[in-house]
C-alpha cells in the first residue's frame, strides 16, 4: 500500500523557487517547475500522476505550444549550467518530440501521459550536476 502525500500546489512551489544564478538554485527551479508540469496532481482511485503539461495539453495548439515553451525554457537553463552541446540537442530534440507529437488530436494527449520529456530531461541535468556541480546534490529520503 502506497501513502498517499499530499503535494504542495503549484503555486505554492513556484512562489519558493530561488532567483539566484548559480548551480544549487538552477537545479531547485528546474527540479519544481518538472514537478509542477509532469507530477503535480494525482489521478484519484491511481498512484499515476500528472501535471499542467497533460492539463494544458488538452487545449488545442495553444496547450502544446505553451507546454513546449516551458520545456525549452528548461533546455535554455541547462545551457546556462554549462551542458555539452550533444546533450542540448537531445534536450531539445525530446521537447520538439513532445509538442509535435502533442499537437495530433487525441494522440497527443496520450502522448503527454506518458512520454515526460521534462522529467526525461531533468534527469539527464541531474547526471550532469551530479558529475561537475557535486554541491548541488540533494538527497531524496
Amino acid at each position: 500500500m502506497t501513502q498517499n502525500i499530499p503535494s504542495p500546489d503549484a503555486a505554492a512551489i513556484l512562489a519558493a523557487l530561488p532567483l539566484g544564478r548559480d548551480p544549487v538554485s538552477i537545479r531547485r527551479r528546474i527540479e519544481a517547475v518538472e514537478r509542477v508540469m509532469e507530477g503535480a496532481f494525482e489521478i484519484p482511485g491511481t498512484s499515476r500522476r500528472v501535471g499542467l503539461d497533460t492539463l494544458i495539453g488538452l487545449i488545442p495548439v495553444i496547450g502544446d505550444v505553451v507546454a513546449g515553451a516551458i520545456g525549452a525554457w528548461i533546455v535554455w537553463e541547462a545551457r546556462n549550467l554549462g551542458m555539452s552541446r550533444w546533450q542540448l540537442t537531445r534536450m531539445g530534440a525530446r521537447v520538439g518530440f513532445d509538442t509535435m507529437l502533442g499537437l495530433v488530436p487525441f494522440v497527443g494527449d496520450a502522448a503527454d501521459f506518458f512520454y515526460r520529456s521534462n522529467s526525461r530531461n531533468l534527469r539527464t541535468i541531474k547526471r550532469h550536476l551530479d558529475r561537475n556541480h557535486p554541491a548541488t546534490v540533494t538527497i531524496n529520503a
